[in-house]
């Protein structure tokens, strides 16, 4: 597996069945050049042969606060079914969070769904820890909001 950045709309748009909803190259875009906004994108070359495919991704935000610095937000964390349960998920966590630390964050954190037992083991075996005590308020502005996970 080979883990790389993604810099270009291409990437994301050819990565598309990884996400929930198909990527718009405007939003794509703008994601790019969002300073403290990063993703990575997983690839395995297919048993066939031919070249690496995209078979997961990791999307993070830095966000800044006046009196605690910079963390790192775990946004989405996506595996191609096949390719689950292979590492690929850690390996994609710890990127992001080497990612973090060299940009001298103070931590990292993510959102899981309650029993989402299979998100909790990859977060872990990546070396993060459950805290117990997150509950997920949320706003929905969009007419059409996205499907939850």
């Amino acid at each position: 597996m080979e883990i790389r950045r993604a810099t270009t709309v291409g990437e994301l748009t050819g990565a598309e069945y990884l996400f929930d909803r198909p990527v718009r190259p405007e939003w794509a875009q703008r994601f790019l050049e969002a300073g403290g906004h990063h993703l990575f994108l997983a690839y395995e070359t297919p048993e066939s042969g031919g070249p690496p495919e995209p078979v997961g991704f990791v999307s993070g935000v830095e966000t800044v606060h006046p009196d605690k610095g910079t963390e790192m937000f775990l946004y989405e964390l996506a595996v191609a079914e096949p390719y689950r349960r292979r590492g690929a998920g850690r390996a994609l966590t710890r990127t992001l969070a080497a990612l973090a630390r060299e940009r001298g964050c103070y931590g990292m954190w993510v959102g899981v769904d309650t029993g989402n037992d299979v998100a909790l083991a990859t977060y872990r075996s990546a070396g993060g820890e459950d805290d117990g005590t997150c509950t997920v308020v949320v706003w929905d502005f969009a007419p059409e909001a996205p499907p939850r996970a």
